[in-house]
């Protein structure tokens, strides 16, 4: 049976600290719904109720484009246990993205160390917390965090990167708008 808090009680953080993996669920108002797997120990709890995590370039943005898209903003973050007791933690609330290289951003990289190829930071102000028992969730072993898109990301370099963000970043599945500026984007560091 699952159990509902209005915050980040301190045995939530502590189990999503000890998570490798997390999965961040969005939609807009019409077309697809997204899941997207996360790691690289890219997660920070800022508080009680908020959240961060640095994005890191991929195929795809359809965080960005659904959170433009939608008047409520709605994202949730799914973690779960896969080793030790069976537990899925869900965080639901109102995200916003902070586009790398504006002062939002900037204010909070200090949380994180800054990946090559990260491209935003997607904030969630939490307003539900949510357990449950996660029995259906095998048991795998942690082995290591790849290394590929970070070694990829150095040797492309930031020119590479931003003709891969005009290229693939620029328009949801759906067609939505993401607004990114690559050429306006500053480069890591």
């Amino acid at each position: 049976m699952g159990k509902q808090f209005a915050k980040i009680e301190p045995e939530h953080k502590a189990f999503i600290e000890r998570q490798r993996v997390f999965f961040v669920a969005s939609a807009a108002p019409k077309g697809r719904v997204n899941v997207s797997p996360k790691g690289m120990s890219t997660l920070r709890v800022l508080a009680d109720n908020d959240v961060a995590y640095l994005d890191c370039t991929g195929s795809g943005s359809e965080t960005r484009a659904h959170l433009l898209a939608s008047e409520d903003k709605r994202l949730t973050l799914m973690f779960c246990a896969f080793e030790g007791d069976p537990v899925i933690l869900r965080l639901y609330g109102r995200g916003q993205s902070l586009m790398r290289g504006s002062p939002e951003y900037r204010q909070l990289l200090p949380h994180f160390d800054e990946i090559p190829g990260s491209r935003q930071i997607v904030r969630l102000s939490v307003d539900l917390v949510q357990t449950s028992c996660g029995m259906g969730v095998p048991l795998f072993d942690y082995k290591a965090d790849r290394q590929n898109l970070v070694r990829y990301w150095t040797v492309q370099g930031i020119d590479n990167l931003r003709k891969y963000w005009r290229l693939k970043n620029t328009r949801s599945i759906d067609g939505l708008p993401t607004e990114f500026a690559p050429d306006t984007m500053a480069p890591p560091g």
